[in-house]
């Protein structure tokens, strides 16, 4: 609705009217990505929704955030004072609420196309209503609904943004959500000319980051702004995930294949932050990296390998990084000293950069390459110009008139082919210094609330280096190929999976019978481009073994029923037990290579499917290197690090108390052992009735308010608790 100005509201009841009158009442309502949610205003519209059966309301979206419960009394004494201290004042959505209590109303439809995994594989409408796109093709596809499908419907887009005044005018930014911006610009056109009504809309949150780039708008890219004090909640906390001895397994092994000047993708949990302990033991203490990287046999086996791709010394060039998510693994980068490759949005300033022509400080025979280029010669036009200028190659104050150069007094011909144009321009117009360079590009963040604070404690011209735009710049090569080209050199797009099958086949998102686990999101954009860009590589990580309640599975699978990424994109392969690099291998060598990696309790029947599939020639014996792959050999090899304070359980930092982590630890490690052998568990917790409580046990009691149990069954639940605190190693 470009011909209405835009209307600034107080209260989401008053903006929830609007959109009825103005729309009616069937609506499609697209919602961001994780935390860019707006609670109060979707807690609104989803109430009027359940008030009134005559509205029909589709939210389209993704990661609908959820405080943590317990499925258990136990869970729910440890979950309870955590939620409270983590989470306090935060809202929940009623929309989930209702879900998970399978109460939502049938004319109100939920569709993600993306969970946190694992989180609705028992959730039948999640299951039923997820639909898989690649995180580019989510716009096209929502949009589509709108103009094929339901073209009598109203949509509305709502996002919260953060607020500022910059030289006297109020500007708005996307923050943690500037994902679909882009794509909102390019179809909003398109959709008004289709006569599709439409409403773009903005609650502010200033406790939000006020982040740069593509995501600053001014209040004319909504048709709606609301602003309420009110509704300034605290953001949603992510706190780090404990990080085991497999994942830092993992982020040792991937840590020597990150090449020094290059860039870096990677997502947010355990696995991300190994990878980001790895990389700053690397840069920060090289002794002890390659103590341990030796130690552990992976200079021995990958010796080529690492030489090709990767690296083991400090990061002296330093590492740019381009992401979807921007996680709290590149402010940790950042704060470290390896986050330093700074990129400019100028094809010309990145080939000169690229090549070392170009430094920061611009020198003269930096200045006469750049304006001696192809691209720019013969003669400076406007775009040009004001793309140099923004980098700092021309001066601030100069402006472009009518293929002039000038500084309100003088005016420099912009025509090259004039030698003496060039040395006027030269002395004269070009400035002495870069400016505006990125060290990372991302396109939506969640973190824990140090993340946060770690943002907002950044000065203005610090926090522009974190430049946030679209995923349709930052997932893909198209639109802009030369500059993407040229900034992604030496990409290492570092993603998870579930399963590998020894073709090579990943299974990331969902499982053999139909279950959706998570979503494709971003991850095969970043699998096509690591195929694309001429020096780069994927990397799949993969832990070994999955426990479940059946007992430990392999994840390393002769063959699945689901694919995600498709064996003919297969690049590099790390497990805890090493590196696959099976990129452009024949079967028997993708074979041969992952049997390398698998959990050597395993191998023997993998090996045996092989042969049988003739894949491998009937006397073929996995090397003797690889055949003690067993976490126990792994866990022994890592401890005298460990004891010198490596590879932590948090290397990240936690938001969780000793006392929490000790009884996640020993809780998570009891029910596991009770799964298996329910019998035996139970006699223990029976016999400890005949023991004193342990003085130890006190301080942990206390914190689960069993310290002085009233009941029977609170005596029985602390007794659990000290059975499974007992058997802590």
């Amino acid at each position: 609705m470009s011909n209405r100005n835009t209307i600034f509201l107080d209260d989401v009841e008053k903006c929830v009217d609007y959109i009825i009158e103005t729309l009616g009442k069937k609506i499609i309502l697209g919602l961001p990505l994780a935390l860019g949610k707006p609670y109060q205003f979707a807690n609104e519209i989803y109430r009027r929704a359940k008030a009134d059966p005559e509205i029909e309301l589709i939210i389209a979206t993704a990661l609908s955030l959820e405080k943590p419960t317990g499925s258990s009394e136990l869970e729910s004494r440890l979950l309870g004072p955590l939620v409270e201290r983590i989470w306090k004042g935060v809202p929940d959505f009623e929309y989930m609420l209702d879900l998970r209590a399978n109460r939502m109303p049938p004319n109100v439809t939920l569709k993600e196309f993306y969970f946190r995994a694992g989180s609705f594989v028992n959730c039948d409408l999640s299951q039923q209503n997820h639909y898989s796109s690649n995180y580019t093709h989510v716009p096209r596809d929502m949009m589509n609904e709108v103009m094929e499908e339901k073209p009598d419907w109203g949509f509305v887009f709502c996002q919260l943004v953060a607020k500022k005044d910059i030289n006297g005018k109020t500007f708005y930014s996307d923050s943690c959500n500037a994902d679909l911006n882009l794509d909102l610009k390019r179809l909003r056109p398109i959709v008004e000319a289709r006569n599709i009504r439409y409403l773009h809309i903005a609650q502010v949150n200033n406790n939000l980051p006020f982040m740069y780039g593509d995501a600053v708008n001014d209040e004319t890219f909504f048709d709606i702004i609301v602003d309420n004090e009110e509704y300034q909640f605290p953001l949603f906390s992510v706190p780090h995930e404990p990080v085991t001895v497999a994942d830092h397994m993992i982020g040792l092994n991937v840590s020597t294949l990150i090449k020094d000047g290059g860039t870096l993708q990677v997502g947010i949990g355990s696995l991300g932050d190994a990878i980001s302990n790895a990389l700053l033991m690397r840069h920060k203490n090289q002794e002890a990296y390659r103590a341990v990287i030796n130690d552990l046999e992976i200079t021995d086996r990958y010796e080529g390998l690492i030489d090709r791709v990767g690296g083991l010394g400090p990061f002296e060039k330093g590492l740019y990084g381009s992401t979807e998510m921007l996680v709290g693994v590149f402010l940790d980068l950042y704060e470290g000293g390896i986050l330093k490759r700074k990129v400019y949005n100028d094809p010309i300033i990145q080939k000169y950069v690229n090549e070392g022509v170009l430094l920061e400080k611009i020198t003269h025979d930096a200045a006469d390459r750049v304006l001696s280029d192809e691209d720019l010669c013969p003669v400076i036009r406007e775009d040009q110009f004001l793309s140099l200028q923004r980098c700092g190659f021309f001066k601030d104050g100069l402006k472009y008139d009518a293929g002039f150069i000038t500084d309100g007094k003088t005016s420099y011909c912009a025509d090259l082919r004039d030698g003496k144009n060039r040395s006027a321009i030269m002395e004269n117009c070009v400035g002495d210094t870069l400016k505006n360079g990125i060290v990372a590009h991302g396109s939506f963040f969640i973190g824990s609330n140090r993340f946060y604070e770690y943002l907002k404690s950044m000065g203005d011209e610090e926090r522009q280096q974190f430049f946030m735009t679209g995923v349709a710049y930052v997932n893909q090569l198209y639109g802009d190929e030369k500059i993407k080209r040229l900034q992604r050199r030496g990409g290492r797009f570092i993603n998870a999976g579930i399963k590998v099958t020894l073709m090579g086949n990943i299974a990331s998102d969902g499982l053999e019978n139909g279950t959706v686990v998570s979503g494709v999101g971003g991850q095969y954009n970043f699998v096509a481009m690591a195929h694309e860009l001429e020096d780069a590589r994927l990397i799949m990580m993969i832990r070994s073994t999955r426990e479940s309640s059946s007992g430990i599975e392999s994840n390393v699978v002769f063959n699945y029923g689901h694919t995600t990424i498709p064996r003919h994109l297969k690049d590099i392969v790390v497990t805890e037990y090493g590196i696959a690099d099976i990129r452009g291998k024949v079967d028997q060598e993708v074979v041969k290579s992952l049997l390398n990696i698998a959990d050597s309790r395993f191998q023997p029947e993998l090996l045996m499917r092989a042969k049988r599939a003739r894949k491998v020639s009937p006397g073929y014996t996995i090397p003797d290197r690889y055949r003690n792959n067993y976490p126990e050999a792994l866990a022994e090899k890592l401890a005298p690090y460990r004891a010198k304070g490596f590879f932590s359980l948090f290397p990240s930092g936690t938001e969780f108390t000793d006392e929490e982590i000790a009884l996640m630890t020993a809780l998570r490690r009891f029910k596991s052992k009770a799964d298996k052998a329910r019998f035996s568990t139970a006699a223990a917790v029976v016999s400890s009735f005949l023991k004193t409580v342990p003085g130890t046990a006190v301080p942990y009691l206390r914190r689960m308010g069993l310290d002085a149990p009233a009941t029977i069954k609170e005596k029985l639940l602390q007794r659990v608790v000290v059975s499974a605190l007992a058997e802590q190693p």
